[in-house]
């Protein structure tokens, strides 16, 4: 008798969303509440892997600042393995994982090794932040344009930051929270205004969330004293004004 090869599974790589359960896509419930094997982010509210049906499997990769469960290419392996073994694997995360997710490295390993992989989009951190905090990221009166950057890069002050904040513009810094200070720095030194306004916006969507604003120049200031702690967002221009007439006024003073 010939040996059949075993049956390949399948990579599902889903977004959780910002942090509110609600927040999920039907399609990302649906495949929670069908799931065997999760391999998870630590930034996944508990709530949301309470939909997994009993008996599923779940694998934390849990990544901080200065500890990672697994590295990168040890998660890609991990995915990869599970799938070969015939499992249907739904890695989930935080926000979209196409959106400094590391979806597009995960997918890109799933492929090379012949294991099918899908996409399904969530919610992600600063389109949730931002509605959860009534900012809007573009607006006619202050922002036709917005950029996502990530406040870990590496060579973060080598880069050229002028023109990514400013009149008529937003920006949005993920894990910019251990870095303030140096961002604050390089986005001032690249010209930017320091009485441009900021938004610091921790927990978003979940019951403990806070919106703290000031001015860029005292950004650093703002996170050590009301002890910010990750996860947190950073939008900065005038889009973060407290309302309809502090906007017109900010888009006003830009335009002069």
């Amino acid at each position: 008798m010939s040996e059949t090869a075993p049956r390949v599974g399948k990579v599902w790589l889903v977004g959780a969303g910002p942090g509110d359960p609600d927040l999920l896509t039907l399609r990302a419930a649906r495949l929670l509440m069908n799931a065997r094997v999760i391999v998870h982010d630590g930034l996944v509210e508990p709530a949301i892997l309470e939909l997994a049906p009993k008996g599923a499997r779940f694998v934390s990769v849990a990544k901080s600042r200065s500890r990672h469960t697994l590295q990168q290419d040890e998660i890609n392996a991990l995915l990869v393995r599970e799938a070969l073994a015939g499992h249907e694997v739904i890695r989930l995360k935080g926000g979209d994982p196409f959106v400094f997710g590391r979806g597009g490295e995960e997918a890109e390993a799933c492929r090379a090794a012949g294991v099918p992989v899908d996409v399904v989009p969530g919610i992600s951190a600063a389109m949730g932040a931002a509605a959860a905090a009534q900012i809007p990221l573009t607006h006619r009166e202050a922002a036709s344009m917005v950029t996502f950057v990530a406040g870990q890069c590496k060579g973060l002050t080598e880069q050229d930051w002028s023109g990514l904040a400013g009149a008529g513009r937003t920006l949005v810094i993920y894990m910019g929270v251990a870095t303030a200070e140096q961002i604050a720095e390089k986005l001032m030194a690249d010209g930017l205004a320091p009485e441009t306004p900021v938004a610091v916006i921790e927990n978003a969507t979940r019951p403990t969330m806070r919106v703290l604003r000031g001015p860029v120049a005292g950004l650093a200031d703002l996170v050590e004293r009301q002890r910010v702690k990750s996860p947190a967002l950073i939008v900065i221009g005038a889009v973060t004004a407290r309302d309809e007439t502090e906007l017109r006024a900010l888009a006003l003073a830009h335009a002069h």
